[in-house]
């Protein structure tokens, strides 16, 4: 009897959810419930004989219907199963395990996934990058539910497809498409090149095999910590409210919703987080998931250094203060910061400004008198992209502490999964009674090359663009094809530009088989959705699977929306925020009843969790696995040089001799191509910080390439040639003392016209002293 007491190894309490469980006892009616009682039987007779327990029950006004099943669990425990509705006496537990590993991948010269500008590539390191897994399971280990949150744009089909198959080549049917989330966060400054769809691909330069192997190997890697460190716990959640972190981006898109909706909320944005909270049986803290909306977007489209921007700043602050004398990246406690209904979700709080006057340019059309729609950004809370970074990123971790702090609502009941894979270019949706209609095949709007205020387009393209542009148009028609007339009146109001669902060559432009999912813990269900909801799109949602839950009679369910999981369709709009065709409604691939049709998708989820039917769900269509070649755009790696009389490592600028805190420090190296460390799979730091500690005459690391204050910049020269500059932004509260910087490297050397091997070096700055202010 799974997660029955006579089964647990360690039951002192029955599951408050007794009758949700794959076997019905023999008298279970669905409002079955355990009542554990101390009436001890504390010598083999009893103190207490069963007479004289119901007469206890009797003597305090409880119903106790004929029969009773009375079960002995041991001598000091009795279990009454009566069907009277209770609350459990004790906790519900689970099986939790957590894990974090790296996921970084290439550095250098490899496009950065977001902004789909063709001239940001990489060119060093802010922070690393890393997935971290979630595991809950059943007490007796009879269903497992796995969360991922991964560093990364977004997670794409391609990058599933590919992690569902190493996860079953070590695990069997453990970890599948039903009881696996992958998450991204949605940072736009990690490496692309991970995808197989067309459209990806040309903004990624190509499927680029180093950068997909280390988001696979490091999603895997945390699921293996996280199955390795199982044991038993309890699971919290808590909500509050987010101040002065976000805004709407397409407010004139928000202002189309119905007004007698949107008096229902104070904000154009959802700044509830969600945050649930894991500590083990003994109360240490294990991790956290929390959940908010917004957009991480701080560091903007001239950005060049991997990072993970304002949310994974957040989960660094959080896990250096739970992992204290640590290095970041390492310790067993696990935060993240994971995706939610951001579509429309800025953290540039200062709104959107014309680059070159300085005037605002809020408006319905984001465009600026002088130089259009290319000239409105939007900026802030801070000095710079880096300021901005760091205040968002430490509202987020304030208040995910104080949540955790005070986290006191269990999450209690059985595990729950349910998966289909759809076809969403022909999913028909009943609107009402009268009223049927379809999505479309996917394409892209004028709009959508346009921009946003976070991270504007190219060209004469401008957001709430509902006619096409005969020029383009034309050139479109020239080298892509025309539209469909079925293509074009399905999208309508949208105006096509590319009708990405009729491109095939060399492979489809955009997928048409989606995944949907809901995960169920206990009374908290994960909506993990394919893409970038809007606020109002996410609250529908919400609500319409909240309510699908309630309608069942059951628990009491919180529903939190996952974003950025599993295959990436870009966004999802209302059907009222798609008739003015802003960014995110040019965007919204499969037509304006693309969220009905989710709506409705996720509601069959929930029902079939809600009646325990997961089992009759059709699978689905399986997705594709496109066979694609390693030609890329990305220029080959070359053999590494040096200038005269010099040798990789040495020091081209070195630090001065003496900092305070709030001062950089910076030192420069003859380098060679951050790739020849990626490509060769090297766990590898590119720098540390060291302090001297005189008592044992020798150096210890503080910081390592995984900190956010320093900064690993490659500069590309001519004929082979690099150079390494690291910054080391000292922070308040630094120990006085004398430190040195260490980069490592690998150098591309030729041995023969086929052949060539990579070369680990490294160099150090002379020794610096840091004083008090």
């Amino acid at each position: 009897m799974p997660g029955s007491p006579f089964t647990s190894p360690n039951a002192l309490t029955a599951p408050a959810h007794f009758g949700h469980t794959d076997s019905p006892s023999e008298t279970q009616a669905d409002s079955t419930s355990w009542i554990p009682l101390s009436i001890g039987l504390l010598s083999p007779l009893g103190i207490l004989s069963r007479f004289q327990a119901c007469n206890l029950f009797k003597k305090a006004g409880l119903h106790l219907p004929s029969p009773i099943l009375l079960a002995r669990v041991s001598t000091n425990l009795l279990f009454i199963l009566i069907t009277e509705s209770s609350e459990p006496a004790a906790a519900s537990q689970y099986l939790l395990g957590v894990g974090r590993a790296d996921c970084t991948g290439p550095v250098a010269e490899i496009p950065l996934m977001g902004y789909a500008n063709p001239d940001q590539v990489g060119g060093g390191l802010l922070s690393r990058l890393y997935s971290r897994a979630f595991i809950v399971a059943d007490l007796d280990d009879s269903r497992r539910v796995v969360f991922v949150s991964a560093d990364i744009g977004m997670v794409s089909q391609r990058l599933r497809l590919e992690v569902l198959k190493e996860l079953k080549s070590k695990y069997g049917e453990l970890y599948r498409q039903d009881n696996v989330i992958l998450s991204g966060t949605h940072t736009h400054s990690g490496p692309g090149g991970y995808f197989q769809y067309t459209l990806f691909r040309i903004t990624s330069k190509g499927l680029i095999r180093p950068s997909l192997n280390a988001i696979v190997n490091g999603i895997v890697k945390s699921i293996d910590i996280a199955h390795q460190n199982m044991k038993r716990g309890k699971l919290f959640v808590n909500r509050g409210t987010v101040e002065n972190s976000q805004i709407n981006r397409s407010p004139f898109s928000y202002l189309e919703n119905p007004a007698s909706e949107r008096r229902r909320y104070s904000s154009d944005t959802d700044k509830e987080m969600v945050l649930l909270k894991m500590v083990d049986e003994g109360g240490q803290d294990i991790g956290l998931i929390s959940w908010f909306a917004v957009h991480p977007v701080n560091m903007n489209n001239t950005n060049h250094l991997v990072n993970s921007d304002n949310v994974g700043y957040a989960s660094y602050l959080f896990e250096q203060e739970k992992n204290k004398g640590m290095l970041p990246g390492e310790g067993s406690f696990v935060a993240a910061f994971a995706s939610s209904n951001l579509g429309d979700v800025s953290p540039n709080t200062k709104g959107p400004f014309c680059v070159n006057t300085g005037e605002s340019c809020n408006n319905p059309q984001s465009t600026c008198p002088v130089g259009g729609a290319t000239m409105c950004m939007a900026m802030g809370p801070g000095k710079d992209m880096f300021d901005s970074t760091r205040i968002i990123g430490q509202n987020i971790y304030l208040k995910a502490r104080d949540l955790y702090e005070k986290a006191s609502q269990e999450v209690t009941g059985p595990l729950s999964s349910a998966h289909q894979w759809v076809n969403m270019s022909d999913v028909s949706v009943e609107l009402n009674a009268t009223h049927m209609v379809k999505t479309c095949k996917p394409a892209l709007g004028h709009s959508f090359a346009a921009g946003t205020i976070d991270g504007v387009g190219a060209f004469n393209f401008t957001q709430g663009s509902v006619e096409g542009n005969p020029f383009w148009d034309e050139i479109r028609d020239q080298l892509l094809g025309e539209p469909s007339n079925e293509t074009k009146a399905c999208h309508k109001p949208k105006p096509i530009l590319f009708s990405t669902g009729e491109m095939t060559r060399p492979h489809p432009w955009h997928p048409d088989i989606v995944d949907v999912q809901i995960v169920a813990i206990g009374s908290l269900a994960i909506i993990a959705v394919p893409g970038e909801f809007t606020t109002m799109s996410g609250r529908r949602l919400r609500e319409a699977v909240k309510r699908e839950f309630d309608s069942h009679g059951g628990p009491r369910m919180d529903v939190v929306i996952a974003g950025l999981c599993n295959v990436y369709t870009h966004y999802i709009t209302t059907y009222e925020e798609y008739q003015v065709q802003r960014y995110e409604a040019a965007s919204t691939i499969y037509g304006p009843h693309t969220l009905a049709a989710y709506i409705q998708l996720y509601r069959g989820l929930a029902k079939a969790i809600a009646t325990n039917t997961v089992q009759d769900l059709p699978r689905g269509p399986e997705p594709p696995f496109f066979n694609i070649g390693n030609v890329t755009l990305v220029p080959p790696l070359m053999v590494d040089r040096v200038p005269v009389n010099k040798t990789f490592g040495d020091v081209l600028q070195e630090v001065i001799q003496q900092y305070r805190a709030t001062e950089v420090a910076e030192v420069t190296f003859v380098g060679a191509n951050p790739r020849n460390s990626a490509e060769n799979a090297t766990k590898h730091n590119f720098l540390t910080v060291e302090r001297y500690t005189n008592t044992s005459d020798s150096w210890h690391v503080v910081q390592n390439d995984a900190s956010w204050d320093t900064r690993f910049y490659w500069t590309k020269g001519f004929l082979g040639r690099s150079t390494v500059s690291i910054e080391w932004h000292i922070p308040l509260g630094t120990e006085p003392g004398i430190y040195r910087i260490r980069y490592f490297g690998h150098y591309r050397k030729k041995l023969s016209q086929s052949h060539s091997v990579s070369i680990p070096f490294e160099g150090t700055s002379s020794a610096f002293e840091i004083t008090t202010l």
